[in-house]
């Protein structure tokens, strides 16, 4: 006598019951919002008492997605929205008329070479091997959106790599950029939930030049290493120039409001190859680094 072989489950799922109640009969009491399935009610799931709900969704819809498609670790790239391309930042001086108009295009060209360089970055990143569990790392992991964003989903499809893009809703209408690996291109609502995706997988951080944007993304990561929220990991900022120009980071210092150590969590960068192997490095020398980085 073999042994018997339970079902795996006795309920029916909720794509199945979903289906059964498109085809209620029409009714006084069926008609009624309040007979809506609940998962199935838009307006129930948009009150404003259902907010737990929706940061819960949005934590958890990408985790299950990038779980499913063996993404390890990201390789993460924040910077400007604004900076485009080298031939584009010289169509903008062409067309500059005023003195300031003409002094902010030359400064878009002056950093629009780290287009490129994100780009190649991005590159040697997404070659990494994966690992003996089949889990991919170092995955190239960006805003979604434009300029050095654009340029590192970029990189990572040059040599035939997926990437990931996170978007979120503003106010102007705001589309991943081409580069984006479809099944890996998610919208968010809430900043919170968006950047602690960012950070989620994140093996390696590259900054390059930004604003408002790329400061808050920056220095969220910095106080959370700072706090011991976040284990150390290689931060490389590209644009020495620009940055210290924006930011007195030594002033910090002076005012005691932050430790000539805490300057030590960023790693000064300018080239591609550079910034790869101050990653390398340093999960080389780390013997409790969770994952491999590829030479």
């Amino acid at each position: 006598m073999t042994d018997p072989i339970p079902p795996k489950r006795i309920f029916p799922d909720a794509k199945r019951d979903a289906e059964a109640a498109k085809h209620i009969p029409s009714s006084p009491q069926t008609e009624d919002p309040a007979y809506k399935l609940a998962f199935q009610d838009k307006e129930f799931l948009l009150r404003p008492d259902l907010r737990p709900v929706r940061f819960q969704l949005e934590l958890l819809k990408p985790e299950l997605f990038l779980d499913e498609q063996k993404i390890g670790s990201t390789f993460v790239v924040y910077g400007s929205a604004r900076v485009p391309e080298p031939e584009k930042a010289k169509a903008l001086l062409a067309q500059a008329k005023t003195d300031k108009e003409k002094l902010i295009a030359e400064r878009l060209v002056a950093k629009s070479h780290y287009y490129e360089v994100a780009r190649e970055l991005a590159q040697l990143a997404s070659k990494t091997d994966r690992d003996e569990d089949g889990q991919r790392h170092f995955v190239v992991c960006s805003g979604g959106g434009p300029s050095f964003m654009e340029a590192a989903n970029r990189g990572a499809q040059d040599v035939g790599a997926e990437s990931i893009g996170l978007n979120i809703v503003l106010p102007h209408e705001q589309l991943p950029n081409p580069y984006v690996t479809p099944s890996l291109s998610f919208q968010f609502h809430y900043f919170a939930l968006r950047k602690m995706h960012f950070l989620l997988r994140a093996r390696a951080v590259a900054v390059f030049p930004g604003g408002f944007g790329t400061f808050d993304e920056m220095f969220e990561l910095l106080t959370l290493i700072q706090t011991g929220k976040v284990r150390p990991l290689p931060i490389l900022l590209y644009g020495r120039e620009f940055w210290e120009r924006v930011v007195n980071f030594e002033a910090l210092v002076e005012e005691g409001v932050i430790s000539e150590r805490d300057l030590d969590l960023l790693t000064w960068c300018e080239t591609a190859e550079e910034g790869w192997g101050k990653v390398c490095d340093y999960y080389a020398e780390g013997d409790s680094a969770p994952l491999r980085a590829a030479s």
